[in-house]
């Protein structure tokens, strides 16, 4: 893949001096179409936002085994672009002066954070009480939970022991961390006294009209549902989730999942300097790829200047100027969001087939051009089956 690394000042200079970029009308349809024949992807949607609004949306393919045609309305797995929607409500709260960034979670929890076993939290969280003996955990804060800057892998059951542990000093890098996000809900549930799953419904899903959105299961998602692909072709039975998790348990539409981006884009429900606080580039990235997450970091003269975790999204630089991007998987499920803060245009990518992902960079690249999406970071093999580079 095509690397982007670009001198930070050289950057800078550019968002000032580069003109603006005209785009032709996109056959949304066609372009889908293409990725499903290309991968042998069962079903895919995208929409397409400008200057914060949604201008173009289509769904193509499949929903489940059944041949069902797959539509705006159908509800798929958000997967991690969760993470996005619970930071943007999370900056709610700060703006509201409930919580703040950079103040520990020490002192929102009414108990010390290894006090918490398992006898005496829920089995969606970690075990608190695996960090006895480490008070790293101090040093935690929201932005740097926010900012995958734990010091955590992905989730504790992953490790060999199955027990929490901090691989570095909180803040200090970054590794993709599911527990970190999930101990920020903790933080909110436990010390706030906070619903999370009500507090998104209320300040994101019903604010922004999404009404075939929810951090859980709801039976009326039932008559219009997404199974999934695998990329063996094997068919996945969609999962009910029962219990909220802010690292990734929202259920949602392309529809909808494009009216949140849009609201994100133009900053509705923000102050000003809270929506320019999420997609800042606030902690370097230092790593060859996303994952595995716990990976060496690069040499300094290796590591790219135009990539960094911001809150809950990852932000870049590129020929159009910064940008921010969350992408979403598991076996069944690819999804993306790609946003360039200068032109106000975004992408929105649902897939419930995980083989179109091979397909993201192409559908990208025919909405909003070369934009410099860290394609070869976020995934490990070439964007298009035939080899041909997508940007």
């Amino acid at each position: 893949m095509r690397a982007f690394s670009v001198l930070l000042g050289t950057v800078a200079l550019s968002l000032w001096t580069t003109p603006a970029i005209s785009h032709a009308p996109v056959n949304l349809a066609a372009v889908l179409d293409s990725v499903m024949r290309d991968t042998g992807s069962q079903g895919i949607a995208a929409a397409i936002i400008d200057d914060g609004e949604v201008v173009a949306q289509e769904a193509r393919g499949k929903r489940n085994a059944s041949g069902a045609p797959l539509d705006a309305d159908t509800v798929m797995y958000g997967a991690s672009i969760t993470k996005a929607a619970f930071a943007y409500m999370v900056l709610q709260l700060v703006d509201e002066g409930l919580i703040e960034l950079d103040r520990p979670i020490a002192e929102y929890l009414p108990r010390p954070l290894t006090d918490y076993g398992s006898d005496d939290i829920e089995d969606r969280y970690a075990r608190y009480s695996d960090l006895t003996g480490d008070d790293r955990w101090r040093a935690l804060t929201p932005r740097i939970l926010l900012t995958h800057g734990s010091g955590f892998a992905n989730f504790g059951f992953l490790e060999p022991d199955g027990k929490l542990r901090f691989h570095f000093e909180p803040g200090t890098r970054y590794a993709y961390s599911g527990d970190g996000i999930m101990l920020l809900q903790f933080v909110l549930e436990e010390g706030l006294g906070l619903d999370v799953g009500a507090e998104m419904q209320r300040r994101v899903f019903d604010r922004f009209g999404m009404t075939r959105t929810s951090m859980t299961w709801r039976t009326d998602f039932a008559d219009n549902l997404a199974d999934g692909w695998t990329e063996e072709g094997e068919v996945e039975p969609h999962d009910e989730r029962s219990r909220t998790r802010a690292a990734g348990s929202m259920d949602t539409t392309i529809s909808d999942v494009a009216r949140l981006t849009a609201a994100i884009s133009r900053g509705e429900g923000l102050s000003p300097a809270m929506r320019t606080e999420m997609v800042r580039p606030q902690l370097a990235i230092t790593t060859r790829s996303q994952f595995p997450t716990l990976q060496p970091e690069l040499p300094i003269e290796d590591r790219r200047a135009d990539l960094a975790a911001a809150l809950g999204v990852v932000a870049f630089t590129g020929p159009q100027g910064p940008g921010w991007y969350k992408g979403g998987h598991n076996d069944s499920t690819g999804n993306t969001l790609v946003c360039l803060e200068r032109s106000g245009r975004c992408v929105v990518i649902l897939s419930n087939d995980v083989r179109s992902e091979r397909g993201f960079a192409r559908i990208v690249h025919a909405a909003l051009g070369e934009t410099g999406v860290p394609w070869s970071w976020e995934y490990d093999f070439e964007m298009l089956p035939d080899g041909r580079r997508p940007e």
